[in-house]
C-alpha cells in the first residue's frame, strides 16, 4: 500500500531512466522530462535548468538550432532537452522542474558526463614509403581518458623487435622493402570506457624510376613519321616526359609531336630538318625521377629531280640520265620496268652494250646516274626505272626510251589471204609498225590506187591503219595488192592477196567407227581447204536403204570439232548415209556415200570411267587413279550407248588387294558389290588408307550387262576417318529409286551414331 501510494504521488520522470548519462564529446543527446500525475492539465511551468541552474530556453522560431535547447513534445505533456553536439563544458547536473495544482513543486535531476572518444589525429589510410628508407607508419590517436595503441598485420600482433619499433607517432619499419607492402591495423583501446577502434592503413612501398638506356643515335626520315619508346621501371608506374634539349622545350607542347605519358612513346607525325636535336626521356613518380638522352639524326629521303624520256634512232647510242638528291647522297641504279634485276655499276655481264655510270657530290647531296646503251635495238624500246637509295628511303621514277626504226610488216606476214565472192566488198587492212609513224599508200598493178579514181577501189584511213575496200565487179580484182609504208628512216612493202571464195570440195570419205543398235559414230575425212577459209560445219543425210528419194532423208549438222554421232536409229535396219562440208560460202555437194546396218538390240556398251589415270604400267594392265582422300572415293563415269534398250542400272564391285610381280591378288572376303540406279557416280566409303582397290563397273539394260570397265584406285595416305558421316543421294519426286538390293548408305543400314555426328547431302539431277 505504501508503494502504491508512492506511485500515485505526482512526480517528474526523466528518460532515459538512468540517473547518469555518459556520452562521448561531439555526439547528440535527447533527454525527456515527462510528468507522471493523475491529471496532466494541472501541470504548469514545466522547464529544464542547466548545470548552472539557468533555465534552458526553446529554439527560437526561424533560427538555426543552438547547441542546447528545449522542445515541447507529446502534445505539450512532455519537455525534451536536446544537445546537438556534446562538449566537455556541458558535463554536469541538469534539473527538470514543474508546478502541480499550483501549490505543489515537482523536481527531477540527471547527471550528464562526457568523455573524448578515440579520434585518429594523424593516421592516413594510404601511406607510400620509399624503398630502402626507415619509415614510420603514422597513427596518432587522441582520447580522454587516453587510449593505448598496438599494431596488427594479417591478424597477427606486431611486437617491437628487430625491424619494427612501436612509437607514439606510429610503427617504425627499418630499411623498408617491397615485402613490407600490405595492410596494417592500428588498434586503439580505452579500458575505462571499453572503447575499441581499428584503423586499417595500406602501405605501398614506392621504388624510384629507372629509365632503360636509349640508343645514342636514332635515324628519322624527313617527311615520314617517327616513333620511339622509352621504358622505365618504378613503383608506382612512372609517368614520362620528353624534353628537347637544345631548346629545353617539353615535346608534348611542340607541333607535330605527341607524348604518351603512360607508355613513354614519343611520336613525330611528320619529321622536319629542324627536329635534329638531343632528346631526354624523363620518368617520374612520387619516389623520384630518372632520365636517358638520345640524339635524333634527321635523314632526307631521296628525291629524283631529273629523269627525262629520250628518243634515239636504231643502232645509235642511248644516254639515259637520272639525277637525285638526298642526305646522305643516294646511290642510283636502273632496271627494265617490271623486272627485278637491277643493272650494276660498270659493264653489264649479261649485255656488254650496256654501261652504268654514277657520280656523287656528297657536299650537295646529289648523285647523277647515267645508263649508256650502244647499238640500240628495237628490243631496247620501253620503260626503264631509275632507283635512288639512301638510309632514309628508296625513290623510284619511270622513264621511256623510244627507239625509232623504219617501217616493218612482221605482224602481217602470217596472215592468210582475204576472201570474198559474188561481188561482196572485201577489206584489206594495212598497219605498219614504225617510229615515227609511217604513211601508207596502196598500189594496184604497181600503180597508186589514189591515182586510179576507180570506184571499186576505196581507201579509208583511220589513225595509223589504212583500209582498202574492194568491190570485185570482175575477176581482174582478184589479185595481189601492195601496201607501201614510209617514214624518214626508210620504207617497206607488204603484198596482200584477194581471192575468190568457193564452196568446199566434196567430203572424200566417211567411215563408221562405233555402231550400236540405235546410233553410229563416224570418222569424217575433211576435204582440202584454203588458208583463211576454214570449214564451219559437216552435214549428214540418212534414210533407210529401201527408200530411193533423198528428199525424205533426215538431216544433222555438226561443228567440225564435235563427235560425229547419228542417233535415233532403229535396230536391225539398213541405212544409207551421205556427207557434205560447209564454209562461209555454202554447202559442198553430197558425197562419201555409206551403207550401214544397225545390229539387233543388245546389252549396253562398256561405260567409260572419267578419272584420269596417273600411269599405265603395261599395255594390258588396268589404269591407276588416285583418291585425294584416305577413306572415300567418288567414282564417276559417262553414260554408254544403250544399244536399243534403256539402261536401268549400273553394277559396281570394288575389292582391296595387292599387285605382286605384275599379278593382281584380290581379298575376296572384303569385296563390295552394289547395284546403282540411273546415276553416273557412286561414293565408295569406309575405305582403308594407302590401299589399292580394283574397281569393276558394268551397265545393265533389259538385254543384260555390258562388258566391264576396270580401274585400279589407290587411296591417299593418312588415317582413315570413318566418322565423316553418311552421304545420301537426293532425287526428284517420281524418281524410280534404288533396286531391291541392300544399299550401303541408305538410312536403314547406318548406325544412329553416324547420323548424329555428320550429315552430308549431295543433289544429283537426273
Amino acid at each position: 500500500t505504501g508503494a502504491a501510494h508512492a506511485q500515485n504521488q505526482p512526480r517528474l520522470k526523466i528518460l532515459p531512466a538512468s540517473s547518469i548519462q555518459r556520452k562521448p564529446v561531439g555526439h547528440s543527446l535527447l533527454l525527456t522530462c515527462r510528468p507522471e500525475v493523475p491529471d496532466t492539465n494541472l501541470i504548469s511551468d514545466l522547464r529544464w535548468n542547466d548545470n548552472r541552474n539557468m533555465t534552458i530556453l526553446p529554439k527560437p522560431a526561424g533560427q538555426s538550432s543552438p547547441m542546447i535547447y528545449t522542445e515541447s513534445i507529446a502534445g505539450g505533456t512532455a519537455l525534451a532537452l536536446i544537445f546537438n553536439s556534446l562538449q566537455e563544458s556541458m558535463a554536469g547536473t541538469y534539473f527538470c522542474a514543474a508546478s502541480y495544482s499550483v501549490t505543489e513543486k515537482l523536481n527531477a535531476a540527471v547527471v550528464v558526463e562526457t568523455y573524448v572518444a578515440i579520434t585518429w589525429k594523424d593516421a592516413p589510410t594510404d601511406q607510400r614509403p620509399l624503398m630502402g628508407s626507415d619509415y614510420i607508419v603514422r597513427c596518432e590517436v587522441t582520447a580522454n581518458p587516453p587510449a593505448t595503441v598496438d599494431w596488427l598485420r594479417n591478424g597477427d600482433q606486431i611486437k617491437s623487435s628487430g625491424r619494427y619499433v612501436i612509437e607514439n607517432r606510429g610503427l617504425l619499419i627499418k630499411n623498408i622493402t617491397e615485402a613490407d607492402d600490405g595492410v596494417y591495423t592500428c588498434r586503439a583501446a580505452v579500458m575505462s570506457t571499453g572503447e575499441l577502434k581499428n584503423r586499417e592503413i595500406r602501405v605501398e612501398v614506392q621504388i624510384m624510376p629507372q629509365v632503360q638506356r636509349l640508343p645514342q643515335v636514332m635515324d628519322a626520315v624527313e617527311g615520314q613519321s617517327f616513333s620511339v619508346m622509352c621504358n622505365a621501371t618504378g613503383k608506382p608506374v612512372p609517368e614520362f616526359q620528353w624534353i628537347k634539349k637544345g631548346t629545353q622545350q617539353n615535346a608534348a607542347d611542340l607541333d607535330r609531336f605527341s607524348v604518351n605519358s603512360i607508355t613513354g612513346q614519343l611520336d613525330i607525325s611528320t619529321v622536319e630538318q629542324q627536329d635534329h636535336d638531343n632528346y631526354a626521356c624523363i620518368a617520374r613518380n612520387p619516389a623520384g625521377h630518372s632520365e636517358s638522352v638520345m640524339k635524333l639524326n634527321v635523314l632526307i629521303r631521296p628525291k629524283i629531280i631529273e629523269f627525262i624520256n629520250i628518243t634515239v634512232s636504231e643502232n645509235e647510242e642511248a644516254v639515259f640520265v637520272c639525277k637525285a638528291f638526298g642526305r646522305p647522297a643516294p646511290e642510283i641504279t636502273f632496271r627494265r620496268y617490271g623486272t627485278v634485276e637491277e643493272y650494276s655499276i660498270g659493264l653489264q655481264v649479261s649485255d656488254d652494250r650496256i654501261i652504268l655510270e654514277q657520280s656523287t657530290d656528297d657536299e650537295r647531296g646529289e648523285t647523277v646516274g647515267t645508263l649508256r646503251i650502244s647499238k640500240l635495238a628495237t628490243t631496247d624500246d620501253g620503260l626503264y626505272e631509275c632507283i635512288a637509295r639512301n638510309r632514309g628511303d628508296v625513290a623510284f621514277k619511270v622513264g621511256h626510251i623510244t627507239v625509232e626504226y623504219r617501217p616493218i610488216f612482221d605482224h602481217l606476214k602470217a596472215l592468210p589471204p582475204v576472201y570474198t565472192w559474188e561481188e561482196r566488198p572485201a577489206n584489206l587492212s594495212c598497219f605498219a609498225q614504225a617510229i615515227p609513224n609511217a604513211t601508207i599508200e596502196w598500189r594496184f598493178n604497181d600503180r597508186r590506187v589514189a591515182d586510179l579514181y576507180d570506184q571499186n577501189l576505196r581507201i579509208e584511213n583511220e589513225g595509223l591503219r589504212s583500209d582498202l575496200i574492194i568491190t570485185p565487179r570482175d575477176r581482174r580484182y582478184y589479185t595481189a595488192y601492195k601496201c607501201v609504208a614510209n617514214n624518214r628512216l626508210g620504207s617497206a612493202e607488204h603484198i596482200m592477196e584477194l581471192r575468190e571464195a568457193r564452196i568446199p570440195e566434196m567430203v572424200p570419205q566417211a567411215k563408221p567407227r562405233i555402231v550400236s543398235a540405235t546410233s553410229i559414230t563416224f570418222d569424217i575425212m575433211a576435204p582440202p581447204v584454203e588458208p583463211g577459209l576454214p570449214l564451219t560445219a559437216f552435214s549428214v543425210q540418212w534414210k533407210e536403204q529401201f527408200q530411193n528419194d533423198w528428199n525424205f532423208a533426215l538431216n544433222r549438222t555438226w561443228s567440225p570439232d564435235s563427235p560425229y554421232i547419228v542417233e535415233g536409229l532403229r535396230p536391225q535396219t539398213a541405212y544409207s548415209f551421205r556427207f557434205a562440208a560447209r564454209n562461209v560460202v555454202g554447202l559442198s555437194q553430197w558425197g562419201a556415200y555409206v551403207d550401214q546396218s544397225t545390229p539387233r538390240r543388245s546389252e549396253p556398251e562398256t561405260p567409260r570411267i572419267l578419272h584420269t589415270p596417273i600411269q599405265d604400267e603395261e599395255e594390258d594392265s588396268d589404269p591407276i587413279v588416285t583418291s585425294p582422300y584416305a577413306d572415300h572415293f567418288d567414282m564417276r563415269w559417262s553414260i554408254p550407248v544403250d544399244n536399243g534398250e534403256p539402261i536401268d542400272m549400273y553394277r559396281i564391285k570394288y575389292c582391296p588387294g595387292t599387285k605382286v610381280n605384275g599379278y593382281w591378288t584380290e581379298m575376296e572376303e572384303h569385296c563390295i558389290e552394289q547395284d546403282i540406279a540411273r546415276m553416273t557416280n557412286y561414293e565408295m566409303r569406309n575405305l582403308q588408307a594407302d590401299t589399292y582397290y580394283r574397281i569393276e563397273l558394268m551397265a545393265h539394260n533389259a538385254i543384260g550387262f555390258s562388258k566391264p570397265a576396270h580401274v585400279l584406285m589407290k587411296t591417299a595416305r593418312g588415317e582413315s576417318d570413318h566418322s565423316l558421316g553418311t552421304t545420301y543421294d537426293v532425287y526428284p519426286a517420281g524418281f524410280g529409286g534404288f533396286s531391291s538390293a541392300s544399299t550401303p548408305g541408305s538410312p536403314k543400314d547406318v548406325p544412329l551414331l553416324l547420323l548424329t555426328v555428320s550429315f552430308v547431302c549431295r543433289f544429283v539431277f537426273v
